[in-house]
């Protein structure tokens, strides 16, 4: 009936003629129609493009890092079984073996790795496949955020958020702030993002707030040297040329890099022979770059500042208003929610490193002799995964310990510090985070800041590797001390003690008669700096007037020259009934930006047997939009339902989005699931007939329904929200409802 030659041509294009179609229609000619037989439909499905060389080696890395001791388990003896043909086979070439046994080993090398392949692939968790490219597509097609001044060409590391991104963002902050200011009692601030430069000066971000740079010798292009060096090493890593002592090699300098120096860095890349990553042109030695970004106040230029690099010294110089704020007491925490900028050198992984981030931080003042807290209790048994420094120098694991454990056998340093890590796991897990990856882990002894006392970050493992997102640290005395030695300005607080105590005391008194005609205006300014000399610093200073007749007072760089008829040395004894002591600062530290990023791969999902539905599934508590409201048909009978729906949404401060496009229900769902709304609320032709009214509500993640009255909606989605239910707790309650395949 039909020519031999439609065959060969339906033959050449690889479509088999078992499975076409042929049918007349009303033109003269006929139709060729391709028909996909279930089974083949199937078997397309089956193979996933997660299974692709890229992806079998993305899931070989995830598990060395993630695997649970069970699965361990079971590759560590395929591994081991790798390895050994790996070793033969360079020892057969060491030899110069005979070809053919070089061959059969080959063999035998290549069947031993397809098995540790299999056996990873149908071990492997989904997120060990995850696709950032589809994410990405996804954040930047529904505006998420984007990167700022896109139509100009864009600047990396600025990013603007959209209406969903601006939305779950300011969700994260608003229950960071009940999680931590309300729930703890915090004093919150809000200080100004520019910052005069003798205060960072004094912080030490003037003088060591900075990270070392190489450059490209012939174009100039920079790179941040550690990030150079440990992307460099990682590909060399996976080069199968690259021998394994080199490897080895590469595993040491990365296990040592957070500690290295400019010459460390300049010694590893020239041993490795690293060249730039774009054009493989040479690269000079490590230089110092400030972050901070610089600026002036006012018309002159010669009022010098920085755009602030944390919130933290803002709470610093308020600490004596917050301390009489708190009535005199120790301990209390100070927090502040607000932007911080750094001047990247070359921020290139999205939110991960941006010049200007949202921070939450606290600052915890504590008696540098009692670290406890009255509320450690409470946590005492909740296990975290630390990842201590003896782990990481042994080459040991991260380990999943109880935090009271762990404070009293000293892995973390006190009381203060461990309630902080356990109210940020909290936190990270209330917000969506997955526990499983989530770890944290504690700064070496060489990249740890010279006056912290222990430091502990909360690293969220993404498809960029760990990443550090909170930082825990005990900072001891030191930016209370920095600042009082910058101003002459005590800031310390009392200590009831014990019993009354006597001692000596040796003022220096000021004869203001005099030391106002000598320095005029300048007399208040010496007055103060002469009340808050030490006994000490009295005694030395009587000394030198005694021995040279003049003493030299330094004030910020200007020196005063005292005689003796200017002052008087005065010695008297008291008796103490509170001791002046610094306290101590506990500081936890939070980039918001990071946890999204996180957060969002976390939530990041595909429908099963459809990898191309992909959507969010957020936490209903920082979720941007809580409901979508979706009319089964645009008839006018369904509006006063609408209305009533939206209403009784209203009375719960619930936010909600309606699509009433011309789409069939099952996209319009998709649409919703895609931007992360986690109940979709419909409105069908029962919803009418029934009295009260009724509608369906639908789980995004899970995509069962149940139908409820309009009367009962918005108090159930409040609870899911806040978490006073489940749904599983809904669907117990009220009757399911059959909806037709999506």
């Amino acid at each position: 009936m039909f020519s031999s030659c439609w065959i060969k041509t339906i033959r050449h294009i690889s479509v088999s003629p078992r499975i076409l179609r042929f049918y007349s229609s009303d033109s003269p000619f006929f139709k060729v129609e391709v028909v996909s037989s279930e089974r083949k439909v199937q078997a397309k499905k089956s193979v996933a493009p997660r299974f692709e060389k890229k992806h079998r080696q993305k899931i070989s890395d995830y598990l060395k890092q993630m695997a649970t001791p069970e699965i361990e388990a079971q590759l560590a003896p395929l591994r081991a079984a790798v390895k050994e043909y790996g070793d033969l086979i360079r020892d057969l070439k060491a030899k110069k073996a005979p070809k053919i046994d070089i061959d059969k080993a080959v063999v035998e090398l290549k069947a031993r790795k397809r098995r540790l392949e299999e056996t990873e692939i149908a071990l492997a968790p989904k997120e060990a496949s995850f696709d950032r490219l589809k994410l990405e597509d996804l954040l930047k097609r529904r505006f998420f955020y984007d990167q700022s001044f896109a139509i100009y060409g864009g600047v990396t590391g600025l990013y603007d958020f959209g209406p969903m991104g601006c939305s779950l963002k300011a969700n994260m902050l608003q229950e960071w702030r009940k999680h931590f200011i309300l729930e703890e009692g915090m004093l919150e601030v809000d200080c100004t993002s520019l910052t005069p430069e003798p205060v960072l000066k004094a912080s030490g971000h003037v003088d060591r707030f900075a990270d070392w740079m190489v450059k490209d010798v012939k174009n100039g292009e920079c790179f941040r040297a550690d990030h150079l060096i440990k992307n460099s090493i990682e590909k060399l890593m996976n080069d199968k040329k690259v021998s394994a002592e080199m490897k080895k090699d590469g595993e040491d300098a990365l296990a040592r890099l957070e500690g290295f120096d400019d010459k460390d860095m300049h010694e590893v890349i020239t041993r490795f022979k690293f060249k730039s990553p774009i054009t493989g042109n040479d690269l000079t030695e490590p230089i110092a770059f400030n972050l901070m970004f610089p600026t002036q106040i006012g018309p002159t230029g010669d009022f010098k500042a920085f755009l602030r690099p944390e919130t933290a010294q803002g709470i610093f110089v308020n600490f004596k208003r917050l301390l009489e704020f708190n009535q005199g007491k120790l301990p209390f925490a100070a927090a502040q929610i607000g932007l911080g900028f750094r001047n990247e050198i070359s921020p290139r992984q999205g939110l991960i490193r941006v010049r200007e981030f949202t921070m939450c931080e606290i600052e915890h003042f504590v008696d540098p002799e009692d670290k406890s807290f009255p509320k450690f209790a409470k946590i005492a048994d909740q296990k975290l995964v630390l990842f201590s420094a003896c782990n990481q120098l042994d080459g040991a694991p991260a380990r999943e310990v109880a935090i009271g454990e762990a404070v009293a056998n000293k892995t973390v340093a006190n009381e203060t510090l461990g309630y902080y890590m356990a109210r940020c796991h909290q936190f990270l897990m209330k917000v969506g985070v997955d526990g499983r990856r989530l770890r944290f882990r504690q700064h070496l002894s060489n990249e740890m800041a010279h006056y912290a006392q222990d430091c502990w970050d909360a690293e969220i493992l993404t498809s960029y590797g760990w990443i550090e997102c909170v930082g825990n640290a005990d900072r001891a005395c030191y930016d209370l001390q920095q600042h009082f030695k910058a101003t002459n300005v005590k800031l310390v607080a009392e200590k009831k003690l014990p019993q009354p105590i006597d001692v000596n005391v040796v003022e220096a008194q000021a004869n203001m008669a005099l030391l106002g005609k000598s320095f005029k205006k300048d007399s208040k300014k010496i007055q103060t700096a002469l009340q808050q000399l030490t006994s000490e610093q009295v005694t030395a200073l009587e000394e030198e007037l005694l021995s040279k007749q003049i003493y030299n007072l330094d004030i910020n760089g200007e020196n005063y020259p005292l005689t003796p008829d200017l002052l008087n040395i005065k010695k008297y004894s008291k008796k103490l009934h509170v001791q002046e002591i610094t306290p101590s600062v506990i500081e936890p530290s939070y980039g918001i930006g990071r946890i999204m990023y996180a957060l969002l791969e976390h939530s990041f999902r595909q429908r099963e047997g459809d990898e191309q539905r992909t959507f969010l599934a957020f936490k209903p508590l920082v979720a941007p939009i809580k409901c979508s409201i979706l009319p089964i048909s645009a008839n006018e009978t369904l509006v006063p339902v609408m209305e009533a729906v939206k209403e009784e949404l209203a009375r719960y401060e619930l936010s909600y989005k309606v699509d009433d496009s011309s789409g069939t229900i099952g996209r319009r769902y998709a649409r919703t699931d895609e931007i992360g709304i986690p109940f979709g609320i419909t409105v069908d032709f029962d919803s009418d007939k029934t009295t009260p009214h009724t509608v369906t509500i639908r789980h995004a993640e899970t995509m069962s329904q149940i139908r409820l009255p309009i009367s009962e909606l918005g108090r159930l989605i409040s609870d899911l929200v806040a978490g006073r239910q489940q749904w599983s707790d809904a669907e117990a309650k009220w009757p399911k409802f059959e909806a037709n395949a999506e």
